[in-house]
C-alpha cells in the first residue's frame, strides 16, 4: 500500500489510470483535429502550468490586504498583478477578477445595480444573445422583465433604431450590449447614446471579442459603458474564468456583490492565469495574432461564400460567421454531427429568424481564435472551406468524411500543438 507520502508524489498517470487515459484522448484529439468552435482557443502551456499549480492549496476570500485568512501574501499579490494588468489592457478604472465564468460575471454586474422586478432589454438568444442576457430558464429570465432587441429581418444585424424604440417604450434599468453569435462588430457608441437617452446602466458582455478588443481589431466598450464583462477563455487565449470592469462610482457595490454576494473562496490558479493572459495580451504579437484571427476569418467566409454556402450577415467582421445551412437542406445538428466525423468540430446554432427548435438549429457557428493559434493563415482556410464544402455537399457519403478526416489529421500534424505534453 502506497504511504502518504507517496500518494503526494504520484503523478495523475500513477494515481488515477482512468482519467489520466481520458486526458491524453483529449490531447490526441485537440492535436489532430480542426477546431472552428468560436468560443474555444489553445492556452499558452505557461497558462496550463498555473492552472495546474500548488495555488489550488490556498484559501483567500476576500481582496488584496482584506483576505479572511492568513498566509496570503502571494496570493493576494497574483491578485493585485492581474487587476493591475486587465485594467491596464482595457484602460479601466477598476477590475474585479475573481468571477469563475461568464455567466457568473454578467451575475455581478446585474446584482450591483438591479433589483428582482427591474427591466433589462438585451438580445435575444435565438438572434445571437446568450442565456445570461435574459433567457426564460436563466436566473435573468426568472428575476427580471425582460425585453429583447434583435436584428433586422433583411441585413441580419443589429437594428439600432429599433433598439432605441425599446428603450423608450421600456425605461430597462439596464441594457446589455453584446452577445454570443453575432458576427459584426457592435457600435458601443450608439449603444451609449441610448442609454444616455433612456437613463439605463449599460453592460457590455465582450466575452466573445475581448482578445480582438486587447489585440486593436475591435472597438472597446469600456469608454463607453458602466461595466463590461468578460470571460478570459475565448479570444483572449486565457484559462477558463471571467472579469468584469467598471467605473469608480461602481467598485464598491461590484465588489461586495461578488463577495460575499454570489462567491466565496477565489480561484487561484485561475486569478494567477488570468495575470499570466493579460500580460500576454499586451505584447505586440498579442496584436498581429488578433489581426490574423480576423484576417482568416474573412477569407473562410468569402471562401465559404464562393462555394455557394449562405452567410448570415453576409459574412464578418470579427472572428466569427454562421451558416445557414437551409440551402444545403442540412439542420445544424446534422451538420455539426457530419463534420466531427471528418475531424472538424464545430457547433450548431441557432439562425436569426430560425425555423428550427433550438436543439437541432438551421445553422453552423465556425470560429478563428483557436486555429489561429496554431498558426493557420489565408491559405489553410481555403484548405477548411473545401474541406467543409465537400463534407456538406455529400451527406449520404461516408467515404468523403473519412477521406477529409485523413486530410484534416495531415492539416493539424502540419501545425504541432503542446508537443512537449
Amino acid at each position: 500500500m502506497s504511504s502518504f507520502t507517496d500518494v503526494m508524489e504520484d503523478s495523475i498517470a500513477e494515481a488515477d489510470e482512468e482519467i489520466y487515459g481520458l486526458i491524453r484522448g483529449e490531447l490526441s484529439r485537440q492535436r489532430t483535429q480542426i477546431e472552428l468552435i468560436a468560443s474555444e482557443n489553445f492556452v499558452p502551456t505557461a497558462i496550463l502550468e498555473a492552472m495546474g499549480s500548488v495555488l489550488s492549496n490556498k484559501y483567500a476570500e476576500g481582496y488584496p490586504h482584506r483576505k479572511y485568512y492568513g498566509g496570503c501574501e502571494f496570493v493576494e499579490r497574483i491578485e493585485e498583478i492581474a487587476i493591475e494588468r486587465v485594467k491596464a489592457l482595457f484602460g479601466a478604472d477598476h477590475a474585479n477578477v475573481q468571477p469563475h465564468s461568464g455567466s457568473t460575471a454578467n451575475q455581478a454586474a446585474y446584482f450591483s445595480v438591479m433589483e428582482p422586478g427591474d427591466t433589462m432589454l438585451s438580445m435575444r438568444l435565438d438572434h445571437g444573445g446568450h442565456l445570461s442576457h435574459g433567457h426564460p430558464i436563466n436566473f435573468t429570465g426568472k428575476m427580471y422583465k425582460i425585453a429583447a432587441y434583435g436584428v433586422n429581418e433583411e441585413t441580419e444585424t443589429i437594428d439600432y433604431d429599433n433598439l432605441a424604440r425599446l428603450a423608450r417604450e421600456n425605461r430597462p434599468k439596464v441594457i446589455v450590449a453584446g452577445a454570443s453569435a453575432y458576427p459584426r462588430t457592435i457600435d458601443f457608441k450608439r449603444f451609449r447614446e441610448i442609454a444616455d437617452e433612456t437613463g439605463a446602466i449599460l453592460v457590455t458582455d465582450m466575452a466573445h471579442i475581448a482578445g480582438l478588443v486587447a489585440g486593436g481589431a475591435h472597438a472597446n466598450p469600456t469608454q463607453y459603458s458602466d461595466f463590461v464583462t468578460s470571460t478570459t477563455h475565448k479570444t483572449l487565449r486565457g484559462p477558463r474564468g471571467a472579469f468584469v470592469l467598471c467605473g469608480e462610482n461602481f467598485a464598491k457595490d461590484l465588489d461586495r456583490t461578488v463577495f460575499p454576494g454570489i462567491q466565496g473562496g477565489p480561484l487561484l490558479p485561475a486569478i494567477a492565469g488570468k495575470a499570466v493572459c493579460f500580460k500576454l495580451a499586451s505584447e505586440p504579437s498579442f496584436k498581429e495574432y488578433a489581426r490574423r484571427v480576423v484576417k482568416n476569418a474573412s477569407v473562410l467566409a468569402e471562401a465559404l461564400k464562393e462555394r455557394g454556402f449562405r452567410l448570415v450577415s453576409g459574412g464578418t467582421d470579427n472572428h466569427m460567421m454562421l451558416v445557414d445551412l437551409r440551402p444545403k437542406t442540412l439542420t445544424g445538428k446534422l451538420g455539426q454531427q457530419l463534420l466531427h466525423e471528418a475531424g472538424i468540430t464545430s457547433n450548431k446554432n441557432a439562425i436569426p429568424f430560425d425555423p428550427e427548435n433550438p436543439m437541432v438549429t438551421s445553422g453552423l457557428r465556425f470560429g478563428t481564435a483557436a486555429i489561429t493559434t496554431r498558426g493557420m493563415t489565408e491559405k489553410e482556410m481555403v484548405i477548411l472551406a473545401d474541406a467543409i464544402n465537400d463534407v456538406l455537399s455529400a451527406p449520404g457519403d461516408k467515404s468523403i468524411r473519412e477521406a477529409t478526416r485523413a486530410k484534416m489529421t495531415d492539416l493539424c500534424l502540419a501545425f504541432p500543438l503542446y508537443g512537449k505534453l
